[in-house]
């Protein structure tokens, strides 16, 4: 038997017949009712025999009026009005997920509404609730065919997913939805993006010449720091602590939700030093007094300038990212040990560490030259044993 209206207790939050007047972990319902700290759900069915669940408040009286609602729309076939999702576009959607505090506060929001918005540009009018598995599947053809790579097209459909999940937690969308998009296929294979596209010093001092003014503190702190685009850019002067040569990140500032202190060398420092302490806005890197929110295109004309392949389509192509290979692979090679590399870079598992950390050809001269010494002392100890007998 489904019960109609259920409370939930503010401890355990264990769904329970609203008459009960204590839960099983020992909480006294009848108080917790009476001081507004019960929560109310109604069940009901909808066509297909599926149950559907839905939160209604604090108040006994507005969970049995709604449950009325639900069986008078029921018998009147207007059950569809009582999905959110019935009538909600994902325009309406994106408006209500871009605008949670929690969202906002994140290092990659920028990135993340810029991958909405590409998705929004197909889908902006399309009813929520009527989305289908083919309607995603015919998206990523047509993304795949104007020359989007699998990557991008990953991510733009990865964004709405992560949106659809955050809506279908707050009762915006049923599970028919939720269950479309987990049931579309990513293009790209785990870990087959895994790019080794570094750039040589020589390299970075050719583009830094070539930048404008306003983008050369940026790229300079992603090659010298190995932090992320979106940390970079929201990067303010509270964490940069010159004195003690150090940039502090909060949980909320990284991508992992993990602290972390980043070292300032020498050259970052001067380049960090150099630039004018804000009067209105208190982000490191500004343009005419406002944040930087994207330099692709002044990096991609300048990558062009110094002969310098551009953007993924090219798989020798650069990309703002390729700096964290970069200097991943840089310390590596200075010999700097992995797990002081992977603390000022924010890995936190050796695999994604190996993703970043490019093995090129003067590993491999190196490594065989090694080899061949290895063999040569090997050759002369059995010489010498030979001799010996």
């Amino acid at each position: 038997m489904i019960r109609a209206v259920l409370a939930e207790c503010p401890v355990c939050h264990k769904k329970q017949a609203a008459r009960n007047r204590l839960c099983e972990c020992g909480e006294d319902l009848l108080k917790a009712k009476k001081s507004k700290r019960v929560r109310f759900w109604i069940n009901y069915r909808l066509p297909g025999d599926k149950q559907k669940r839905e939160h209604v408040g604090f108040s006994i009286e507005e969970a049995k009026d709604a449950e009325g609602k639900r069986r008078s729309q029921k018998r009147e076939n207007r059950i569809f009005d009582i999905k959110p999702d019935a009538k909600m576009t994902f325009n309406e959607l994106s408006k209500w997920y871009l605008d949670l505090e929690r969202v906002k506060s994140r290092a990659y929001y920028s990135t993340l509404k810029i991958n909405l918005d590409s998705f929004l540009a197909e889908f902006e009018n399309f009813i929520v609730g009527q989305i289908k598995s083919a309607d995603l599947e015919n998206y990523q053809v047509k993304r795949k065919a104007a020359g989007y790579s699998d990557s991008y097209i990953d991510q733009e459909i990865g964004a709405a997913r992560t949106m659809i999940n955050k809506a279908f937690d707050n009762d915006l969308v049923g599970g028919d939805v939720l269950r479309t998009f987990k049931r579309v296929k990513r293009l790209l294979k785990r870990n087959a993006n895994a790019r080794d596209r570094i750039i040589t010093p020589e390299q970075f001092r050719d583009l830094m010449g070539k930048l404008p003014r306003h983008t050369r503190a940026i790229v300079a702190t992603a090659f010298y720091t190995g932090m992320r685009r979106g940390e970079i850019l929201s990067l303010t002067w509270d964490k940069v602590d010159l004195k003690n040569r150090l940039i502090k990140l909060n949980a909320q500032d990284t991508k992992d939700g993990e602290p972390r202190k980043i070292p300032i060398c020498d050259e970052l420092y001067l380049i960090l030093r150099s630039i004018p302490m804000p009067i209105h806005d208190d982000h490191v890197f500004l343009y005419r007094g406002k944040p930087v929110k994207d330099i692709r295109t002044a990096l991609a004309r300048s990558c062009r300038d110094i002969g310098l392949e551009y953007g993924r389509v090219n798989t020798e192509g650069f990309v703002f990212h390729d700096l964290r290979h970069t200097f991943n692979t840089l310390m590596r090679k200075a010999g700097v040990a992995e797990s002081v590399i992977m603390s000022i870079t924010g890995h936190s598992t050796r695999e994604m560490f190996d993703r970043y950390n490019t093995i090129d050809e003067e590993d491999t001269r190196l490594a065989l030259s090694k080899f061949q010494g290895l063999l040569k002392s090997v050759d002369q100890n059995v010489d010498q044993m030979g001799l010996q007998q």
